[in-house]
């Protein structure tokens, strides 16, 4: 089992805040925004192990995802040099963190309250995942981090957005790069309310706080039987996605190393 005071500083872009049972974890880049890190020890890294983390800590009762300031994940970071990239080491790597980001975030078995700051263009997957699911009114959703780029969408998206939106939308939004608002979110029912970004997480607080008085029986109870269908789908197709992304993105660097 895991302790609080053992794992809450170890991240460096994951902020853990706990009271009364509700767990705050909040990811940032040096308590600004967040960026999508690959490096080793970049967010990619550090969420599947914090995942890890606060899913077996008996203390927490109710999570609560969000991001800093007014977007919740949005760009790239290229900022620290990766030497492998492009090699099949690194790709191993990074379909070990795929698994364990999503995996991971499914084993948690108490609630889960994604609390959506502002835009979530890259893994918007995660916070959407969660039991309830908040936002404020300037966040949409997309996912730029593939078909922009010419990736394929195999890291987990291909199997949620399907889930979600249904096949035929979902395999709309995934290739076209699609963006959905906060008010279509809404209407679509991925999203149960949209709040003005200052009330969201007083709002997210309170939800968090009703949950977390229920027996803590009940509630890890709901969220294995909310999340079981979900892992079987992730289980099943999840290590495929990403094999199909890393072949596609090796193919790239090999087809662009030829023509130089």
């Amino acid at each position: 089992m895991s302790k609080f005071e053992n794992y809450k500083d170890r991240y460096e872009f994951i902020r853990l805040e706990r009271n009364e049972g509700v767990l705050e974890l909040t990811i940032h880049n040096k308590g600004g925004p967040a960026t999508w890190s690959s490096h080793v020890g970049g967010l990619h890294d550090e969420m599947g192990q914090c995942f890890y983390e606060v899913g077996r800590d008996p203390e927490t009762k109710v999570i609560i995802i969000t991001g800093s300031g007014d977007q919740f994940l949005t760009e790239l970071d290229w900022s620290v040099p990766i030497p492998d990239i492009g090699t099949v080491p690194f790709w191993d790597r990074i379909t070990r963190e795929g698994k364990d980001l999503l995996m991971n975030l499914l084993e948690i078995d108490v609630p889960v309250i994604g609390a959506v700051n502002g835009p979530a263009t890259i893994h918007a997957e995660i916070p959407t995942m969660s039991d309830i699911v908040i936002c404020s009114d300037n966040a949409i959703f997309a996912d730029h981090a593939h078909s922009p780029s010419n990736v394929v969408p195999g890291d987990g998206v291909h199997v949620w957005w399907q889930m979600v939106l249904g096949p035929n939308r979902g395999r709309r939004f995934l290739l076209l790069g699609e963006e959905i608002s906060a008010k279509e979110a809404l209407q679509l029912g991925f999203v149960s309310e949209v709040l003005p970004a200052a009330k969201l997480m007083d709002r997210a607080r309170e939800l968090a706080r009703f949950i977390a008085q229920k027996p803590v029986s009940m509630l890890r109870g709901s969220r294995n039987a909310f999340s079981q269908h979900i892992k079987r789908r992730m289980l099943d197709d999840l290590g495929y996605g990403l094999q199909m992304e890393g072949i596609n993105v090796l193919a790239m660097m090999q087809a662009q190393a030829g023509g130089e």
